[in-house]
Formats: structure tokens, C-alpha cells, sequence
């Protein structure tokens, strides 16, 4: 119905002319119908279509680029705003944040490995003038700078910096990109690399490569670990030769364990001073 409204006032200048075409009883029979209504009803009904046609309302998420006789005077909105039928031209522009999805780019790295990337960049109008001026389809535009951009950044980069550095990339590839729209008002908010592809026999290169490297860590930490326990052993070993008591409590220790158990062994301590006193006795044959 706004469309409509809005299209009035051209549609009664293309009916006027065709009836001047057409001849002059088109306007006697139009003068006929006019004076049956009351002059200050029609001025009305001419007002109400006026203010329709010309009255805009503009949501708070966007702006109206107004154009009149052709030259850009600004943007209005939100809210409501005027402009003059058949004179003025407006072309809205969003505001709001746009999610631009970039396609699969086939991309060869420093390290001459080929790989497919994906990104998404998010951006929005921050001059809605520029945006309708200076490019003709910012949208389109923003498209493909995108694009050629991770082409370029990606292809400059090598394959384990673009697996393990990723947020380095995502914040160059944002400032590339919004240094070439902003003369287009557009300001580019982030950059993310959604997806990186790689080739079948790569993918298992690096599945051999990162278990070998987890069986190296495992020998390590077992070696490690033989070696702390050989190092307590050591320490322990030296404290039962100087301490001849504590070999005697390790001994009822262990023998307590076993009795816990096993509740059926019998076992027979034996005394440690009868093991010296062997000790002595061997000791004084291999002398003699």
C-alpha cells in the first residue's frame, strides 16, 4: 500500500497526460466528478497522499541515504523523517553487524604444501554516504577483497604457523581488510579462519609425526622414572648401612605385611645378630 501511495503522484501526471493525448472530454467528465466534491475535501485527500508519500519512518538499525535531483545531501534516520515526492530519492543502509561467509580458497603455502581455507569476517557500515557512494556494491566488494586477502596472507604464511598460529593470522588478515574498505565507510570488526583442509597423505604424515612424538615422551618419563626410583633406592640403601637399626625395623615391617596377607604362612624370624656374628666368623677364615 506505501508503494502504491508513494507512486501516486506519478501515476496522475502519466493519467493527465494520456487524457491531453486522448482529447478533451477525458477532462470534462474529470471537471464533472471534482465538482461533486467539496473543495476542502479534496484539498485534504491531496494532503493525506502528500504526507504519506512523504513521510518516512526509519528503524533504529538503519539510514536513509537521501538523494535530491540526484546529489547525495546526507543521511537521515532513525526515526521519521521527510522527504519531497518526486524529488527526493532514498536508499536505506543496515547498520548492523553483517557475517559474510568467505568461500573455500585454494591456497599454497610458504612451504609449498596445498591446502583449503575457509573464514568469516564480520563487519558493518559505519558511514552509511561512502557505503552507497563510493562502491556499488559493498557487499560484493567487501566479498572479494576478502578473498583475495586469505589467498595472499595465507599463502605468505607456513603450514605449522597456519595450524598453531591462527589468532596471529585472523588479526592480520582483519587489519588488511579493513584498511582497504574504509574508504567504502564499511569497518571490518573480526576475521576467523573457520576451517583448514589438508591432503590425505598429510594428514597421515602428521598423525605418524605426533605419535611418534608420544612415544618419545613416554620412553622419557619411563627413564625418568627408573631413574628417580634407582636414585631413592641409593639413598635408601645408605641410610640402612649406616643405621643397623633400621634395616631391623624394615625387616618387622615387612613381616608384619606378609602376615597381614596371608593369614596362613608361617613365618620364622630370624635373628639379625646371629647373621653378624657369621659375618665376623667368614671375615676371620678368609684372614687366617
Amino acid at each position: 500500500m506505501r508503494g502504491f501511495l508513494e507512486a501516486l503522484p506519478f501515476l496522475l501526471f502519466v493519467a493527465a497526460f494520456i487524457a491531453i493525448a486522448v482529447g478533451g472530454d477525458v477532462f470534462r467528465y474529470l471537471g464533472g466528478i471534482a465538482m461533486s466534491f467539496s473543495p476542502l475535501l479534496f484539498l485534504l485527500i491531496l494532503g493525506v497522499i502528500f504526507l504519506l508519500s512523504a513521510v518516512k519512518i526509519i528503524p533504529e538499525y538503519e539510514r536513509a541515504v537521501v538523494f535530491r535531483l540526484g546529489r547525495v545531501i546526507g543521511a537521515k534516520g532513525p526515526g521519521l523523517i521527510i522527504v519531497i515526492p518526486l524529488i527526493d530519492r532514498i536508499v536505506k543502509v543496515s547498520l548492523r553487524t553483517i557475517t559474510l561467509d568467505v568461500p573455500t580458497q585454494d591456497i599454497i603455502t610458504k612451504d609449498n604444501v596445498s591446502v583449503q581455507v575457509d573464514a568469516v569476517v564480520y563487519f558493518r557500515v559505519v558511514d552509511p554516504s561512502k557505503a552507497i557512494v563510493e562502491v556499488e556494491d559493498y557487499l560484493y566488494a567487501t566479498s572479494q577483497i576478502a578473498q583475495t586477502t586469505l589467498r595472499s596472507v595465507c599463502g605468505e604464511a607456513e603450514l605449522d604457523e597456519l595450524l598453531s598460529r591462527r589468532e596471529k593470522i585472523n588479526i592480520k588478515l582483519q587489519e588488511i581488510i579493513d584498511r582497504q574498505t574504509d574508504p567504502w565507510g564499511v569497518k571490518v570488526v573480526a576475521v576467523e579462519l573457520k576451517k583448514i583442509d589438508l591432503p590425505d597423505d598429510l594428514r597421515k604424515a602428521i598423525a605418524r609425526q605426533a605419535e611418534a612424538e608420544r612415544e618419545r615422551r613416554a620412553k622419557i618419563i619411563s627413564a625418568e622414572a627408573e631413574f628417580q626410583a634407582a636414585q631413592k633406592l641409593l639413598d635408601a640403601a645408605k641410610i640402612l648401612a649406616t643405621e643397623p637399626i633400621a634395616i631391623q625395623l624394615r625387616y618387622l615391617e615387612t613381616l608384619h605385611t606378609i602376615g597381614l596377607q596371608n593369614a596362613k604362612m608361617v613365618v620364622f624370624p630370624f635373628p639379625f645378630e646371629f647373621i653378624e656374628l657369621m659375618r665376623h666368623k667368614s671375615g676371620e677364615k678368609k684372614e687366617s
